[in-house]
């Protein structure tokens, strides 16, 4: 058995990995569990899953998770320090799950604790990426790709040298708008943006892979998990979302991994790895798929993968400063404030107002992360 906490237990992450922990309950055991707000659900699955705290990360909600877990045993807290002194609780494996900058540190308090943790915050890698891998090479720490994704390539190149690679290809559904033209773009809705057309999850997300800068963020995260270089890494669409990623080698051969559009499948890797353990999830039948496609992604539409592999080009923070940009830019397309259209054009203007050093240390991160920000709301403010 196996000793295992979930940072963001209450989110779409921590609801597919606690539905595996339910359906092998002899695997692991639960230490600790986190939530943002969701003070209710958050207790519900500490009973039930009897872990050792639960930390709510909203601390004026401290109160209502302790009397939501009044005579259990289990441990409440809340707060910031609280999230980070859970990552630090021991656990074979932890899974970081925390959305946004908010993960950032107790994320890196798992990664200092030497053992296994299975990444499924962004920001960890696309703001820190710097900060995050040279704490991992410093711990030892075994670092566990959750994104459908990387978590494919990580399968592909099990066993072999990465000198050997030839192309590492991100795989991309295109989104909603992949067949849109540039004026109906341009007269898109939140609505229709938060529709994607295989995989169920957040609108934040979503909008993201409308925008295909979902993808470009993956692709800065490829970039920092699997060292072959800017030059070897690629994005093809296909809209099936039935093959997640591929590698190529150098004699030609290309291991791709097929699965179905369903997160519980790259998370039950890194739960089991490296065994495998069963998933709900139906096998494909290709025959009745019946047709796989592939297509070169349009950059004129759908600039933002040129604009990410550009920010891992130039280095410094470019990265963490396109990716504030873009929280900032979603929030306002989705409040109807800006176009679809404008999403990326903002984080390119920001990008171009310049990029600060390389984050040496978390607070660098969310310095840099606090100015960007701040530059993306005055550049919409003028173009309004």
């Amino acid at each position: 058995m196996r000793s295992l906490s979930i940072l963001g237990a209450t989110g779409s992450i921590g609801a597919s990995t606690l539905d595996l922990v339910r359906r092998n309950r002899d695997m692991f055991r639960v230490v600790s569990l986190t939530g943002h707000s969701n003070v209710v659900l958050l207790a519900q699955l500490a009973r039930e899953f009897s872990a050792e705290i639960a930390v709510v990360g909203d601390e004026a909600l401290l109160p209502d998770l302790r009397a939501a877990l009044a005579g259990s045993g289990i441990e409440a807290a809340g707060g910031a320090p609280a999230l980070i002194d859970a990552a630090r609780r021991p656990a074979d494996l932890t899974v970081a799950a925390i959305v946004g900058c908010a993960g950032l540190a107790p994320t890196m308090a798992a990664i200092e604790q030497g053992r296994t943790v299975a990444l499924a915050n962004k920001e960890a890698l696309v703001s820190a990426g710097g900060v995050m891998t040279r704490a991992v090479a410093r711990h030892g720490t075994t670092l566990l790709p959750v994104d459908s994704e990387h978590n494919a390539i990580f399968q592909c190149l099990a066993g072999n040298d990465v000198a050997h690679v030839r192309w590492v290809t991100l795989t991309a559904s295109g989104g909603p708008f992949r067949d849109w033209s540039t004026d109906r773009l341009h007269l898109a809705t939140p609505a229709e943006a938060v529709r994607h057309p295989n995989w169920s999850m957040g609108a934040k997300i979503s909008v993201d892979s409308a925008t295909m800068m979902n993808k470009g963020l993956e692709f800065i995260e490829a970039w920092h998990l699997f060292p072959v270089g800017v030059e070897r890494l690629r994005i093809i669409v296909h809209p099936q979302s039935i093959v997640h990623s591929m590698v190529e080698y150098r004699d030609g051969t290309t291991l791709a991994q097929l699965g179905p559009s369903d997160m519980r499948v790259p998370i039950a890797s890194a739960l089991a790895w490296p065994a495998r353990m069963a998933t709900p999830c139906e096998p494909l039948d290709l025959a009745a798929i019946g047709t796989l496609t592939f297509r070169a992604p349009d950059e004129v539409r759908f600039p933002a993968t040129r604009l990410a592999r550009e920010a891992v080009m130039a280095g410094g923070a470019a990265a963490a400063v396109m990716n504030a940009a873009n929280e900032i830019a979603v929030a306002a397309f989705m409040s109807g404030q800006i176009a679809f259209t404008r999403i990326v054009q903002c984080c390119e203007d920001v990008l171009a107002c310049g990029v600060p050093m390389p984050p040496q240390c978390l607070d660098d991160v969310i310095a840099v992360d606090r100015e960007a920000r701040i530059r993306a709301r005055e550049t919409m403010a003028l173009a309004i």
